[in-house]
């Protein structure tokens, strides 16, 4: 048996390997991919995809110890941070005793009058306001769908360092999905002769778009 020609064996073992690479990057990629394009979709037609916003409101008051303690804080806060700060320890438990709300984490806005945290989320809205007068307090919910939400999810919106940490991998993945693809391509161009004119629409189509309808 005569053996394959060395430049044979070489493309043989590229190929294989580009191979390899497409489909790992493209598992990787699948979910994401589906609801990266679904939401592409949702997020291009927004103004036609009415979202129908359910608003919760809810009213309580802090007991005279918590009020008494945020005072003392409210000055410490007002003269050491410049009004941004974290809720006290005691504050947050409260606050998620009362309504099953996370408020570690981030930086309330503090005032002479009150404490106003806002709690944002891909989907909706949230915040929290605690009058320092009478130990007031008020926690407003803003849910508006699933739909939001995913859309949110595809813009990084309010999603936090894990979802971000996502976002970054999965890009990385993607683009290497497409880099080892175009390879791919390359290598069996020689017979697929539609194989370069399909590419090049991919890249002229949109250019044309662009340079003829966006202004």
């Amino acid at each position: 048996m005569t053996a394959a020609p060395p430049d044979n064996r070489r493309r043989a073992y590229w190929l294989k390997t580009l191979h390899e690479w497409h489909w790992v990057s493209s598992a990787l990629c699948l979910i994401g991919m589906i609801l990266f394009s679904v939401t592409g979709f949702t997020l291009n037609h927004s103004a036609q995809i009415e979202a129908k916003p359910h608003v919760t409101n809810r009213q309580a008051a802090i007991d005279e110890a918590l009020r008494a303690s945020l005072a003392v804080e409210q000055t410490r806060v007002q003269s050491a941070t410049k009004g941004r700060a974290p809720l006290p320890a005691a504050l947050q438990d409260w606050a998620h005793r009362q309504w099953a709300i996370d408020t570690s984490g981030r930086d309330a806005e503090w005032t002479a009058e009150e404490i106003y945290l806002s709690l944002p989320r891909p989907g909706g809205d949230a915040w929290l306001r605690v009058n320092l007068a009478d130990g007031a307090a008020e926690y407003e919910r803003t849910d508006r769908g699933w739909i939001s939400y995913f859309n949110d999810l595809h813009k990084g919106r309010h999603t936090g360092v894990a979802w971000s940490w996502f976002l970054d991998i999965f890009a990385g993945a993607a683009l290497l999905f497409s880099i080892t693809g175009l390879f791919i391509l390359k290598m069996h161009a020689g017979n697929r002769p539609f194989t370069w004119p399909m590419v090049g629409m991919g890249l002229v189509i949109p250019v044309l778009l662009a340079l003829l309808f966006i202004h």
